[in-house]
């Protein structure tokens, strides 16, 4: 493999959002990377594109599309061979790639937590009635909503940075971020409290780093496999055939978190409806090999139990 590892004359591209978040996560990639393969920083050239998500903030995501906001034109750029790896948020990322592309690779999965964020209060339960959160999820919302019904929600886009200016600005008492993000940006000190799964059980593929190749590529899934985490694609393995399963978009409130608990696999999920007047919960336990069959099934109960219209 040695006459083809990337070099600084024909560096290994990659592909990413502009936030600071991407970034960090785009940085990671290539530290793995120079790590495992044993190259110098200049073999690896990180190219910002611009997504459809990112551009326009005035809207609400389900507003402007749903599916693939934040990853479209960074598909489309590999597909052109602009560049030759793709590093997403997973919990950005539609269940099905554009054919031939192809997601096989992922860093170990972080904190999976989602934190409680507001400049005055500790705690979901420490609000004042009628409070005003903002969030643009609409899993957050409505698990919001189906906890304190009493609350005011508004759409609150943007980055980490842009959120917590909104907050020092007042436009919301409190907003909800992932705890993963703000760790790699070192601002867990922002966070009131990390909630629990028990409480809240978070997105799908949340905390985990996904790096996207050209399924033909064979050079570059060599270089990937040095980089990628078991454990983390079996779990994620199980909750995007959950995922999956339910048609999961930004239109529809889902949550879901395989664990690995030895050798077998222990995966919950939630449905709700958008306005939080209901939720459906359950969970399946069976061999980590069996993974997407659990997220299959478990989904496929959840709709049985939910009756068609639920997310309606």
């Amino acid at each position: 493999m040695s006459d083809d590892l990337p070099t600084p004359a024909r560096p290994l591209k990659i592909g990413t959002r502009g936030s600071p978040l991407a970034l960090w996560q785009a940085h990671e990639v290539r530290r793995c990377l120079m790590a495992a393969l044993a190259l110098p920083e200049p073999a690896f050239d990180i190219v910002v594109i611009k997504v459809t998500g990112d551009q326009i903030q005035d809207k609400a995501l389900r507003d402007i599309g749903g599916k693939g906001l934040f990853t479209r034109e960074i598909e489309e750029a590999l597909l052109d061979a602009s560049i030759d790896i793709a590093v997403h948020s997973m919990k950005d990322m539609p269940t099905q790639q554009p054919d031939g592309l192809i997601l096989d690779c992922y860093l170990p999965r972080a904190d999976v937590r989602d934190a409680f964020v507001s400049p005055r209060f500790s705690s979901i339960a420490d609000l004042p009635q009628g409070a005003t959160v903002g969030s643009s999820s609409l899993r957050r919302r409505a698990q919001l909503a189906l906890r304190r019904p009493d609350l005011q929600l508004v759409e609150f886009r943007g980055n980490v940075q842009t959120r917590m200016r909104k907050l020092d600005e007042g436009v919301a008492h409190a907003t909800f971020l992932a705890m993963a993000g703000l760790t790699r940006l070192g601002m867990t000190h922002v966070a009131r409290a990390a909630i629990a799964p028990e409480e809240m059980l978070p997105a799908v593929a949340q905390g985990a780093i996904g790096i996207e190749r050209r399924e033909a590529d064979t050079r570059v899934a060599d270089f990937l496999a040095h980089i990628h985490d078991t454990a983390t694609g079996l779990r994620l393995a199980a909750e995007r055939s959950f995922l999956a399963t339910l048609d999961g978009s930004c239109e529809t409130p889902i949550a879901g978190l395989a664990v690995l608990d030895g050798p077998d696999l222990w995966l919950r999920g939630e449905i709700l409806r958008p306005d939080g007047s209901a939720a459906i919960t359950g969970d399946r336990r069976g061999p980590v090999s069996n993974g997407t069959d659990l997220g299959r099934a478990l989904a496929e109960e959840l709709l049985r139990r939910a009756g068609p219209g639920f997310f309606a």
